[in-house]
């Protein structure tokens, strides 16, 4: 059972972060296009909707993110693998925070 939770959470985590750049790409897109007036209303309409769904799915990055440290498997590698392991996992973390914290902030900027 522990297993199979491990590998739901692991893929809603890698299909929420996948989303959630979907949604930075979607507001790109739309905020580089050209549309008439009566058409922009409706395309403002649809960047605040992907950006407040980029915001649900940064939400469920982080929460399975805190199913993931529950269910994280120790020294599967070995102990001196574990150590360069746990030091990029923190790389990671850390530009992975970079990255959602600027995207978010690109987004609002684009949208409102």
């Amino acid at each position: 059972m522990k297993k199979a939770l491990t590998i739901i959470i692991g893929f809603v985590h890698d299909f929420a972060a996948g989303c959630y750049a979907a949604t930075v790409i979607g507001i790109y897109w739309l905020s580089s296009q050209v549309f008439s007036s009566e058409v922009g209303i409706i395309i403002l309409g649809l960047k605040k909707q992907l950006f407040w769904t980029g915001i649900v799915c940064v939400i469920t990055v982080f929460a399975t993110g805190a199913g993931r440290t529950f269910t994280y498997v120790d020294n599967v590698y070995g102990p001196e693998a574990e150590k360069k392991r746990r030091r990029l996992l923190m790389i990671k973390h850390i530009v992975l925070l970079t990255v959602f914290g600027l995207g978010i902030w690109w987004q609002y900027s684009m949208t409102f």
